[in-house]
């Protein structure tokens, strides 16, 4: 198996998905020409605009964007059989795993990740690496099947972790609302992802890249702070 799970696509001031491009072009490497994306996150813009959107970027590392939104109902399980690697995209997490409980997609997305076909994906797409959607930060705009996810990974990840309390906000903090979700899964860790910052996964080998630590949250535990040169490999046991 082996993982791309980015936090965002864009650092603030910059272009969209040019600070993972390099790394994304690490990890596919030389023999992919063609991804296979699932734009089903987009919500305020249309899925042709998604994938043009993404291809303007994977242009500039070398790679063709194919979508799955293109294919009819029943060519879409054959279409990530054959696809070479799977991209999912960052949006609204509940309507991208509606959309793909409606067409039948879970199952045959994590066993073609299961034999090792690569697979990108960043906010909602690496949200859906989990066992569940249940640590997104997204509004519940529609309402999916269940929220059980694909389930590739252990544990779950928080994108886009902030510690910040803004000043005037009296709300739960990230942190706080992570430890809500601890209190009713206490066997699960939960690794808050910083922006700008990702995680590669090669079987159960986790390596962080990024600039940011990332903060794990288990029950029980005080979070923890590690970064690239820590060992991860604990969230697969």
């Amino acid at each position: 198996m082996r993982l791309l799970l980015i936090s965002n696509s864009t650092n603030a001031g910059e272009a969209y998905l040019d600070y993972p491009k390099h790394e994304i072009k690490k990890f596919l490497g030389d023999g992919v020409k063609k991804v296979l994306f699932i734009p089903y996150a987009a919500v305020t813009f249309s899925f042709d605009d998604y994938q043009k959107k993404v291809q303007e970027r994977f242009s500039e590392i070398g790679y063709e964007v194919d979508s799955l939104h293109l294919y009819d109902y029943g060519k879409k399980k054959k279409a990530l059989k054959d696809a070479e690697a799977i991209v999912i995209g960052g949006g609204n997490t509940f309507n991208l795993l509606k959309l793909l409980q409606q067409q039948d997609l879970l199952e045959t997305i994590r066993y073609e990740c299961f034999k090792g076909k690569p697979y990108v994906g960043w906010s909602a797409g690496s949200n859906v690496t989990c066992p569940t959607i249940c640590t997104t930060n997204d509004m519940p705009i529609v309402e999916p099947d269940s929220f059980h996810a694909i389930n590739l990974i252990r544990f779950q990840i928080n994108p886009h972790y902030l510690d910040a309390n803004p000043e005037g906000h009296a709300g739960e903090t990230r942190e706080q609302r992570l430890e809500e979700y601890l209190v009713a899964n206490p066997f699960t860790y939960v690794v808050g992802l910083r922006e700008g910052t990702m995680l590669k996964i090669d079987n159960v080998e986790v390596n962080l890249i990024g600039p940011r630590k990332a903060r794990i949250f288990k029950h029980g535990e005080e979070p923890k702070e590690l970064g690239p040169d820590d060992d991860f490999d604990f969230l697969f046991e």
